[in-house]
């Protein structure tokens, strides 16, 4: 009889493979009470209203009660959430999530006077407000809240605003019920026999087999549902570009993308220099897919053969504390209270190791001020990427762990484009360390052949979604219609650059815009790119510099959001207002595909 693979539902889940919450709360009665807390404080804003601007004592008491509220709702929010991605058909704990979201909306409601009164203050009156000792703590603060005077509205808008916050959500939250719950996709056979249930953790797994039937068949098979909600899902994606746009225009910015660079005071040039940069070396990706089709006797390459690493009958099984020992011995370079901080919480229960049915797909990790970094998993112990995923995820908490010992709540919780530096830097230290000890060509091949597409995955892939969002939002822009065809269109005009003249573009691949749940967060991903590019340049300066260069990144790590990001990673040793850091990258990118091209031919 054919063997079935099922994943197991989320109660027979081991308690040590699963994640401990009691660093945010003890239990859900526990959160009850924090929750009714937090409704209990509603009313407490409106004794500061109106009366901001008398004195740096009231401006004080107001911002401590403010930051003290978000505190407690970043601990609720956080558990409610992290229960959610258990087992996201569970109804109990989306509930929990939805009461929690509608607490949020109401104190957000409730504090949407602040901002707006700050900025009208007199600016005089703000400049001696600011130099008082009083507010020596939240001068920062008050300086970026001021720097937002042209995009911040009214008393009255601001609370309009506040009161959309759970409804802009819609969109995003009927893709990730869809994506997540709805959609089956049902079993596919793989290479040993074996009955998988294709899903989203799944589909990946089964793109790396060696077997190429299996490939396609998972491919075309995964997308037929994509193609079945193709109405649904464009809809979905339509309506969340709309609500971008929205936001853009109703603040004043220039643009959708303006908009989104703005909280991180980026200039538009890092966007336009990543796109650039990229698209001069494409050439380079269309000679590394030639390797791959000639490496793997193809005729001809197609999307699905481009997971699977080229020396596939090199098997690598790793248990989950095998891959432990791994990471923590690669990343000795940054220190004992670094590697020994990480140890325990891998082994200990930072970690949802994991698949488990309705469990959130992927990975991921999510540092709080007053928690434990915790990192979501669905490790499988023969795909080597996981290994990688895992020192990427620790890398994001251990930015969590350094940054909440040494900053304030206000000043911790770094941004996503320095939050990509550290993650990634961590693959640079794995992959370093597993080249220094592979045991002979083949391995080495196999390890340059991962590097490849780390890069082609991290900084070329990423790049490409980025200017599919780039394109799409300036089509909402222009008041031309987001439909099925004119988004697939879109998408696939890129991939035909992006992939090059003798690339095969499946009829289904078109479909994939439809499947990144990253689009629903517009121009984040291009931070991917541009984070790989400053890690493989900061990596470098560790591994062969001394104390201060190491001195200079751990200081990077506790920085938090001190500073504005383009100054902390100047500070760290690399300035991404230049396109130097990309082509670098990139440049490093063609080297590794020269020296795999000699080791394979």
């Amino acid at each position: 009889m054919t063997t079935v693979k099922r994943l197991p539902p989320r109660s027979e889940i081991a308690i040590e493979d699963s994640w401990d919450l009691a660093s945010l709360f003890e239990s859900d009665a526990a959160w009850e009470v924090a929750f009714e807390q937090a409704s209990s404080q509603v009313d407490q804003y409106a004794q500061f209203q109106g009366k901001l601007g008398e004195s740096a004592e009231t401006l004080k008491a107001c911002l401590d009660l403010d930051q003290q509220i978000e505190q407690l709702g970043e601990q609720l929010g956080t558990y409610a959430f992290l229960k959610t991605t258990e087992d996201q058909a569970d109804s109990e704990y989306q509930g929990l999530l939805g009461r929690f979201m509608n607490i949020a909306s109401r104190l957000a409601q409730a504090a949407s006077f602040i901002r707006p009164e700050i900025l009208a203050i007199e600016p005089a009156v703000m400049d001696d407000l600011m130099e008082d000792p009083e507010l020596a703590e939240y001068r920062l603060l008050l300086e970026r809240i001021v720097r937002e005077r042209p995009h911040t509205l009214s008393e009255n808008e601001e609370r309009l605003l506040a009161m959309q916050s759970e409804m802009s959500q819609a969109a995003q939250k009927a893709f990730s019920q869809l994506h997540n719950s709805d959609m089956k996709f049902g079993l596919v056979e793989n290479e040993k026999g074996e009955q998988v249930e294709l899903g989203n953790s799944s589909f990946i797994e089964l793109l790396n087999s060696p077997n190429r039937e299996v490939r396609s068949t998972a491919f075309r098979q995964y997308y037929q549902q994509f193609d079945a909600h193709r109405n649904t899902l464009a809809a979905t994606l339509g309506g969340s570009i709309q609500k971008d746009v929205y936001y853009a225009k109703a603040r004043g910015h220039q643009s959708s993308l303006a908009a989104a660079l703005f909280p991180d005071n980026m200039p538009e040039s890092v966007y336009s220099n990543l796109i650039s940069s990229v698209r001069n070396r494409l050439p380079i990706l269309y000679r590394y897919y030639d390797l791959r089709r000639r490496t793997m006797e193809l005729d001809e390459i197609h999307a699905y053969d481009t997971y699977v690493p080229i020396l596939s009958d090199l098997e690598v099984t790793r248990n989950w504390n095998e891959a432990v020992e791994l990471v923590i011995a690669s990343l000795e370079p940054l220190g004992s209270e670094y590697t020994t901080t990480l140890e325990q919480g891998l082994r200990g229960r930072w970690c949802d190791r994991y698949p488990n049915q309705g469990k959130q797909s992927g990975a991921f990790s999510c540092g709080t001020f007053d928690g434990d970094p915790y990192i979501l998993m669905n490790y499988k112990p023969d795909v080597l990427n996981d290994t990688f995923t895992l020192t990427h995820e620790a890398g994001h908490s251990m930015h969590s762990f350094y940054s909440s010992g040494n900053q304030q709540f206000t000043y911790y919780n770094y941004v996503i484009f320095v939050a990509e530096v550290a993650s990634t830097f961590n693959e640079q230290l794995l992959a370093d360390h597993m080249l220094k000890n592979a045991d002979d060509e083949r391995q080495r091949a196999y390890l340059l052949n991962r590097l490849i597409d780390d890069i082609r995955g991290t900084i070329i892939r990423q790049t490409m979604f980025a200017e599919f969002e780039k394109v799409t939002h300036e089509m909402a822009e222009a008041g031309e219609p987001l439909t099925v065809d004119s988004l697939q269109a879109a998408y696939r005009e890129l991939l035909e650059i992006y992939f090059g003249p003798e690339f095969v573009l499946d009829e289904e691949l078109p479909l994939e815009c439809f499947r990144i749940p990253h689009f629903y967060r517009a121009f984040y991903v291009y931070k991917y790119a541009t984070g790989l590019s400053a890690a493989i340049t900061l990596s470098r300066r560790v591994l062969g510099g001394g104390q201060q260069e190491l001195d200079e990144y751990l200081g990077f790590l506790k920085a938090g959001c001190s500073k504005d990001p383009l100054d902390l990673l100047r500070d760290a040793g690399v300035d991404m207002e230049q396109p130097e850091a990309v082509n670098t990258a990139l440049d490093h990118f063609g080297h590794l595909v020269d020296e795999l091209d000699e080791l394979l031919t």
